[in-house]
């Protein structure tokens, strides 16, 4: 999509899509349009109605999800059981009884509201569903089975239905995004917000949204009503299915509470899903806890610290992590180090300085994947560099050996960083380890990072590394800190995965 802005039209134009599928201007409120969007795609659904379908899709991909999950788990339970338990037809009358308590638990209502639909964020949610479901089987196992059941085969029940739930449920939401199009929405806010807006819907996985226009909050009169009037309602919702519109994005630039109210509800009542960007949240994040004091909504602001049993937690799981990633991967180690030494002269490893936990300097092992002066040739390289804020990476660099850009690839050269989980000096998710010159370019309140024990990979990796800029890099280790569990943890370590075999690392 097209990052810059197109001229604003006069304040008589509005946007209008024409027979050759291309936006022009004529009469309806001041709109821009973002350069080299596409246009709406022909339809009798338009607007509201085609975002409702969209909504639609996901609730019929999950529930078919949770239907063979559920299937899936009775039958396998049965077989594992050697025979020993028969499966019934009575099992049928389960699948009405699992999607209400998938309901109650709200897992068919939030892809509605979120922009980024993941299954990782629900599992907590899904092992609650399981959990229920499991003792409601053992409960009621002579209506779905014949035969012995025993407490086993009600924990294999547990255990096959919490994995296919997840399994089942990802796949589901990967084709449902593919087959419900992309989410059109208007940007009401100022261009900066806009643009930094929609460059972060680019950057990740699980959403498939555009902004296609943008109006200014002072002149939302076209898109606003004050009162329940039918025919003003109907207005505005014929000027989103004119336009297209799935979604709106709020990003206020004023305290005008009563316009925003407006805003707010005027949307809802036509049927367009309404996402705020409230300004408190640049500066917050999502760090922040809701809190009713009496009808007066108020946000708390989490602290940026992981200590007390929250730091014993972590230092056990990277201990333990670390042992079991160095005990199944040590044949792979091996092979990588004969394939270096037989690549290129030089070490094994490679060793650089980097600053971690309050400040403290440690040697950071990697794999080594470049000639053994590559330091020297840096700077004959400094021209090329595309990296920001003092960082340095460059494409296809020439001092990388032929087997080192395999490792890159696959980030298998960050291997050895186990050894550095283990002596404390890194954990397995943590902040980016800076370098002493990129360290010094760090200022101010950013420098709390310092805090935390820096990490093998953490959000920064997952959105590229040396491309992200070191302000959102230090909003992003602020996020973690503010918000860090044990499961957290585990769904970056989830989400490496995908990153790495996908080759996205370098």
């Amino acid at each position: 999509m097209g990052s810059q802005l197109s001229a604003e039209p006069r304040e008589s134009e509005r946007l209008h899509r024409t027979a050759d599928a291309t936006w022009r201007p004529t009469r309806i409120g001041q709109v821009i349009t973002l350069g080299g969007l596409p246009a709406p795609v022909i339809s009798e659904v338009r607007g509201p109605e085609a975002g409702a379908r969209r909504e639609g899709t996901f609730r019929f991909a999950l529930a078919v999800a949770d239907t063979s999950a559920l299937m899936a788990t009775l039958v396998i339970t049965a077989a594992i059981s050697g025979g020993r338990v028969g499966l019934l037809w009575g099992s049928v009358g389960a699948i009405p009884i699992f999607w209400l308590a998938a309901k109650l638990l709200g897992l068919y209502d939030r892809d509605e509201v979120l922009l980024r639909k993941t299954t990782l964020d629900e599992v907590p949610t899904v092992f609650q569903l399981a959990t229920l479901s499991a003792i409601l089987c053992w409960l009621a196992h002579s209506i779905l089975y014949a035969g012995l059941f025993k407490a086993r085969d009600a924990l294999a029940l547990w255990l096959f239905l919490t994995l296919l739930l997840a399994l089942a449920r990802t796949v589901a939401r990967a084709l449902a995004l593919q087959l419900s199009g992309v989410e059109r929405c208007l940007f009401i806010g100022d261009a900066r917000s806009a643009a930094a807006f929609s460059n972060k819907l680019a950057q990740r996985g699980g959403v498939r949204a555009t902004v296609v226009a943008r109006a200014e909050v002072s002149e939302t009169a076209p898109w606003s009503s004050s009162t329940l009037s039918v025919r003003r309602l109907n207005e505005i919702r014929d000027l989103a299915r004119e336009m297209d519109l799935h979604r709106v994005i709020i990003a206020p630039a004023n305290d005008d509470h009563a316009e925003m109210f407006d805003l707010i509800h005027t949307f809802e009542a036509i049927g367009v899903r309404v996402t705020m960007v409230p300004r408190v949240l640049e500066v917050a994040g999502s760090a922040v806890e809701f809190d009713d004091l009496h009808g007066l909504t108020v946000m708390g602001v989490r602290r940026f610290k992981i200590g007390g049993s929250a730091a014993v937690l972590k230092r056990a799981f990277d201990i333990v992590g670390a042992l079991i990633m160095m005990l199944v991967l040590s044949p792979l180690l091996l092979l990588i180090a004969v394939a270096i030494f037989c690549d290129s002269p030089g070490a094994i490893f490679f060793i650089q300085t980097r600053v971690g936990r309050h400040g403290s300097r440690f040697a950071m092992l990697k794999f080594r994947t470049m000639v053994p002066d590559a330091e020297e040739l840096k700077a004959k390289l400094i021209e090329r560099n595309e990296a920001q804020d003092g960082f340095f990476k460059i494409a296809d660099d020439p001092r990388v050996t032929r087997f080192g850009r395999i490792l890159r690839r696959t980030s298998l050269d960050e291997l050895p960083q186990l050894f550095n989980v283990l002596r404390g000096e890194m954990s397995i998710v943590g902040p980016r380890p800076l370098i002493p010159h990129e360290d010094e370019r760090v200022r101010g309140w950013h420098r709390r990072r310092l805090e935390l024990t820096p990490g093998m990979t953490g959000h920064w990796q997952l959105l590229g590394s040396t491309r992200v800029p070191l302000h959102d890099m230090a909003a992003m280790d602020y996020l973690y800190a503010a918000h860090w569990s044990l499961w957290t943890d585990i769904k970056i370590l989830l989400r490496t995965v995908p990153h790495v075999l996908a080759r996205r690392g370098h």
